[in-house]
């Protein structure tokens, strides 16, 4: 590796709860908590997801705003980004209402997911631009490659709304991501110039050193997998962070 990537915890995710795992967080304090404790691993940003009252997934601003002023006063430095996730629950309209009352710093968003409703679709990407908020793609396939490649030619995506998230698996039982699983990606969008990776699976670890190598950024954390190589839980989010912050720099010396 040529640089240090930037690493990201994504903490907990839209589907996973205390069942799957007891250091999951989900309320406010919970989260910041966490946020703190992969701070201090070696994490430099934080992917948020709010949850309501029943611990189910939330894209309301009022949640989210309240959450995001807690974690910029907890650990000031820590980039903070939102999901606009519909995890099977929300239209475009309550995603693009959620952006324009929130107007977060950073945001992602599923390309597959906003062209469920092509007339916002470009609403989305242009609200976004208006009110300075970076979008990082969510790319679950080299489809949504040739999607946002269709998009960025035709305008619907600005030019400088450049960013992607490339996305190793779902959520599956027994769900293994592999390293050479990133090859489709970078072979379908080979000039891309600010990449992250996230895999699912007890190879977590792999696919995100791989893709370090190869000049990307990185997330990780309980929202893609709970596992460490050996299949047995990480005690929690920080743990996950501080591993693989060891597994870089043993690869780099």
């Amino acid at each position: 590796m040529t640089r240090n990537p930037f690493i990201m915890v994504a903490p907990n995710g839209a589907r996973r709860g205390k069942a799957d795992h007891p250091a999951l967080p989900l309320t406010t304090a919970e989260i910041v908590e966490t946020a703190r404790a992969c701070k201090a691993a070696g994490a430099d940003g934080l992917h948020l997801h709010v949850r309501d009252d029943k611990g189910g997934h939330s894209l309301d601003p009022g949640r989210y705003r309240e959450t995001l002023d807690e974690l910029a006063r907890a650990v000031p430095g820590l980039r903070l980004q939102i999901t606009t996730e519909a995890a099977g629950i929300y239209d475009v309209a309550r995603q693009l209402n959620c952006l324009e009352q929130l107007r977060p710093g950073w945001a992602s968003i599923a390309v597959r997911e906003t062209a469920r409703d092509m007339a916002l679709a470009p609403r989305v990407y242009a609200a976004c631009a208006d009110m300075g908020c970076e979008v990082q793609h969510i790319l679950y396939d080299t489809d949504d490659v040739a999607l946002l490649k269709r998009w960025q030619a035709e305008g619907v995506v600005r030019p400088e709304q450049d960013s992607v998230l490339f996305v190793l698996g779902r959520y599956a039982v027994g769900q293994t991501s592999a390293p050479t699983d990133l090859d489709p990606f970078l072979t379908a969008l080979p000039a891309v110039p600010d990449w992250m990776l996230c895999a699912f699976g007890p190879q977590e670890h792999a696919c995100l050193t791989h893709a370090a190598e190869k000049g990307g950024n990185l997330r990780v954390g309980f929202e893609n997998s709970l596992l460490a190589a050996d299949g047995r839980p990480h005690p929690d989010n920080a743990a996950s962070v501080a591993a693989l912050c060891d597994l870089l720099e043993r690869s780099t010396s």
